[in-house]
């Protein structure tokens, strides 16, 4: 049997493919890696590999696995992605052709999740602030008061993977949970203890709003300077979905209010320039994009897809396969 793994060589490639990774690999077959000096191998480089490949794995960077790569693709018969959203990677053809496509979605799903939890009680608690002052002053800061999550009324705007696995985490908290969603079940509600809701009724009445909605042309700035006025005092607002979510002009104004105060860990323009106004702004507390899987979970991602390629050549049920439905609204 033989592999192709696309990633090139470097820092990126050695987080996923660890020695113990590249020793279980190896034991499926011959194992081939990109060897240029880019993240990932271009499409030219796959259609000259990709004609006796069985396995492949894509990840960051890599070439779509389109109707021109499928011509050249006789033998393909796994396609295993190492990143979480597979849109950019894929398409119907492949499905079509009943090749099994693989992603650590669900995984990754897990440590957003974890992180959405790590950014809420952070600024709930001004833990950036309280550290701040101890090493300048020593002590407290001049405003000594910080809020917890317990039994807060939470909104979560969007329910996917991450979102699931968040609702899942927040129950420990005893919050009242608010979901908008077109897609959730009345089953699941009652799953995760939680409500449907607008997001006028979210906006306005929640203790905390977290982003989780895929971006897609239908959504793009549905999250409008009307919506986010509605935000009552006090309250936060965490994003670690997408920028193009919101309307930005109209996040600004109103976050220059002072009057919530909100999380943000995704961007229209990444990184920030030294002239956005978002850091300038006290109650905004900024990431730079970190709020995705953990570096230690890349390792596990791989020992997983490769659990599975071992289940399907046994013939048993796949863990990791994405429907096409699923993969083509996963975020871009």
């Amino acid at each position: 049997m033989n592999i192709y793994v696309t990633a090139g060589p470097g820092g990126i490639r050695d987080s996923f493919f660890t020695p113990a990774v590249q020793e279980e690999l190896s034991k499926l077959g011959n194992v081939k890696y990109y060897a240029g000096d880019q993240m990932s191998c271009g499409k030219e480089e796959l259609l000259e590999e990709i004609g006796e490949i069985d396995i492949l794995f894509t990840g960051w960077g890599a070439p779509r696995v389109d109707e021109e790569v499928l011509a050249q693709a006789s033998r393909l018969k796994i396609h295993a992605h190492t990143g979480g959203s597979l849109a950019p990677f894929i398409c119907k053809e492949e499905y079509d052709r009943g090749i099994a496509v693989l992603s650590g979605n669900d995984l990754y799903a897990k440590s957003v999740a974890e992180g959405c939890l790590a950014y809420t009680l952070t600024a709930l608690r001004r833990i950036p602030e309280y550290i701040s002052s101890m090493k300048e002053t020593g002590w407290y800061p001049p405003i000594h008061e910080t809020q917890g999550l317990l039994q807060k009324k939470v909104g979560l705007v969007g329910y996917g993977a991450i979102a699931r696995y968040y609702a899942e985490l927040l129950q420990w908290f005893h919050v009242e949970l608010f979901i908008y969603s077109n897609h959730i079940a009345p089953e699941e509600l009652q799953r995760i203890g939680a409500k449907s809701a607008s997001m006028e009724d979210i906006f306005s009445n929640c203790d905390v709003i977290s982003l989780h909605s895929a971006l897609n042309e239908e959504n793009r700035g549905m999250l409008t300077g009307e919506l986010i006025h509605l935000i009552k005092p006090g309250a936060l607002f965490v994003n670690t979905a997408r920028a193009g979510l919101m309307d930005t002009e109209g996040f600004l104004k109103e976050a220059s209010t002072g009057r919530f105060k909100a999380v943000l860990d995704v961007y229209d323009e990444e990184p920030l320039a030294e002239d956005s106004p978002y850091r300038k702004m006290p109650n905004v507390t900024l990431l730079p994009h970190v709020a995705g899987p953990t570096t230690d979970m890349r390792e596990q991602v791989v020992l997983s897809l490769l659990a599975d390629i071992y289940r399907i050549e046994k013939g048993q049920q796949a863990k990791l396969v994405i429907p096409y439905e699923h993969a083509v609204r996963m975020t871009q």
